[in-house]
């Protein structure tokens, strides 16, 4: 039989345990919470079976990786190809509104020679649909223009220089690639006026022409001096559809080099 003394002794440990329970139980919730936080983290960023396999191939190349989530991939938007811009050429027509250029001894002045083909020009150009501007030697819109080509048309001496004076010359803009534009008109314009090409009358004016420095760069460019207003004469005045129309083709070749073979599309659209 337990005396009262027993009983006192068992109450008391009960007494104890109870204590000591109260005390550890907030440190016991507390890792109790850490463990099921810990676990739900691995859970959420665990990779899946490929990504898992690729982390540890990273990780045992001596190399860290981060904790990767799976992300869904994005539908990509295509864009579309932007359109080409507007031809958009432009055609000086030499020392208009500027001086009288070169002066036959009857009065025949190079700027009405000029005008009178770069005129037609421009209504060829513009009988295709392409945007054309006739421009003077020194016009305000040169500066900084922009665009798919520019020509400058002059005419050579009326001075006679011997048999050889005759035939046409081109430069080509130092300031930006016109090699194309060059070629095309060369090759068209000989063709066309079935003129020769006279390269030894290149002129330091010509390589160094003004408006080559003052348009926009990316805009090929080149001055044409369509013949001798001597020996070629009446082939610049009453057969100026000639060279008119050689270099409308110059540029068309050019234009359908850079853009494709637009004529036909260009014609039926006007």
């Amino acid at each position: 039989m337990n005396s009262r003394y027993d009983n006192n002794r068992l109450e008391t440990a009960d007494v104890t345990w109870l204590s000591i329970i109260r005390r550890i139980f907030p440190f016991l919730l507390f890792l109790l919470l850490v463990g099921g936080g810990l676990a739900a983290t691995y859970i959420f960023f665990s990779p899946a079976e490929g990504q898992a396999k690729a982390v540890s191939a990273v990780r045992s190349s001596g190399l860290s990786a981060p904790f990767l989530k799976p992300v869904p991939a994005k539908p990509v938007v295509q864009r579309m190809a932007q359109s080409p811009a507007p031809l958009r050429i432009a055609i000086i027509s030499g020392h208009r509104n500027y001086d009288s250029g070169a002066v036959c001894e009857d009065g025949l002045t190079e700027v009405d020679v000029n005008y009178n083909i770069a005129r037609t020009v421009i209504d060829d150009l513009q009988g295709y649909g392409i945007r054309a501007w006739l421009l003077d030697e020194f016009d305000e819109r040169l500066y900084d223009f922009s665009g798919t080509a520019l020509v400058s048309i002059h005419a050579d001496s009326c001075d006679y220089y011997g048999d050889e004076a005759t035939g046409y010359k081109i430069a080509g803009s130092y300031m930006t690639e016109s090699t194309l534009l060059l070629d095309c008109m060369n090759t068209v314009y000989s063709e066309v006026t079935n003129l020769p090409y006279h390269a030894n009358t290149v002129t330091p004016d010509m390589a160094d022409y003004h408006a080559f420095r003052e348009i926009a760069l990316g805009t090929p460019a080149i001055i044409i001096e369509t013949g001798f207003m001597n020996l070629d004469r009446e082939f610049l005045t009453t057969g100026a559809e000639v060279p008119s129309r050689a270099i409308t083709e110059g540029i068309l070749c050019y234009v359908n080099a850079v853009r494709g073979d637009v004529t036909d599309a260009l014609a039926d659209s006007s």
